[in-house]
């Protein structure tokens, strides 16, 4: 058997938010959350459901996994490969703004609904060890989580490092899944007794795929490789103008002027979210310099 990646974001999309195999996303969303007992998910509703973008459109897709429970919880999940820099930041964004849009005018605040966000990443942000990580508002002096609205859990994939034979939890099965099912040739025994993993597999079996879907796949690995390689094709023409130390020493000394001159250069190579998270100016006044 061949196995599409999941990390892949068509892939990705196509296993966790199709809404005829909604058991594989719930129980992904319950191992992550740790739910149990009266807070298990039994159903969701996927505000985003899986069909096969265009490939003229993906420019404008955003391939996220947006569901809502029973009751009126959300769930956002977000696959990220590349490190672009201000994830978190991102994350707060996504989930502030899925909770400011549950209140039309004149509704109660009371209406407001809990929203959880989950980023897996193919990259590390944060200095603990553990390969997932759960953020909450927390009362400093109580260590009470007085302001429940808000929840973040990342997944850092460089840090989960157990084999098949170490995988001990639901949630260990689905990481291990997510990060190695690519190079797998059968679905491995521990994962048959249970339905969703079963379903995965199946779903993520390519020679099951339409021709639409596996060109679109195809194209996103390409995307990624190209944006990969124009990263540091973008770096070594900095690197020959010059320009390697007068990022650092021109930042450091707050040298607008220096960090604009590099944007310009950078302009006919990256878009300009990458270009904001190089030279520190913002992606409305690198817009402007185009």
């Amino acid at each position: 058997m061949t196995f599409a990646d999941p990390k892949n974001d068509l892939a990705f999309k196509k296993i966790f938010g199709d809404e005829r195999h909604k058991s594989i996303l719930i129980s992904f969303l319950n191992s992550v959350l740790d739910f149990r007992d009266h807070k298990t998910i039994v159903d969701v509703t996927l505000a985003n459901p899986y069909q096969v973008p265009k490939i003229p459109e993906l420019k404008e897709t955003i391939l996220d996994i947006k569901a809502t429970n029973r009751n009126g919880e959300e769930f956002i999940v977000e696959m990220q490969k590349k490190d672009l820099g201000d994830f978190t930041k991102r994350s707060l964004y996504y989930t502030s703004k899925a909770y400011v849009s549950q209140l039309p005018k004149g509704t109660n605040y009371t209406k407001l609904k809990r929203v959880y966000f989950i980023g897996l990443l193919n990259f590390n942000i944060f200095d603990n060890e553990s390969y997932i990580s759960r953020h909450l508002i927390i009362n400093q002096e109580t260590q009470t989580q007085d302001l429940e609205d808000f929840e973040f859990s990342f997944i850092e994939l460089p840090k989960f490092t157990k084999s098949l034979d170490e995988l001990e939890t639901i949630l260990d099965k689905w990481i291990f899944f997510i990060k190695n099912a690519k190079d797998l040739t059968m679905i491995p025994q521990t994962y048959k007794s249970n339905p969703p993993f079963k379903e995965a597999f199946d779903i993520a079996t390519q020679n099951t795929w339409d021709k639409k879907e596996l060109e679109v796949y195809e194209y996103m690995g390409l995307k990624e490789f190209d944006e990969i390689n124009a990263i540091r094709t973008a770096e070594k023409k900095a690197m020959k103008r010059g320009f390697e130390n007068g990022i650092e020493k021109g930042l450091q000394a707050g040298e607008k002027k220096k960090a604009v001159e590099i944007a310009k250069n950078l302009l006919d190579i990256l878009d300009n979210e990458t270009i904001s998270s190089k030279v520190g100016l913002s992606a409305r006044e690198i817009e402007k310099l185009r």
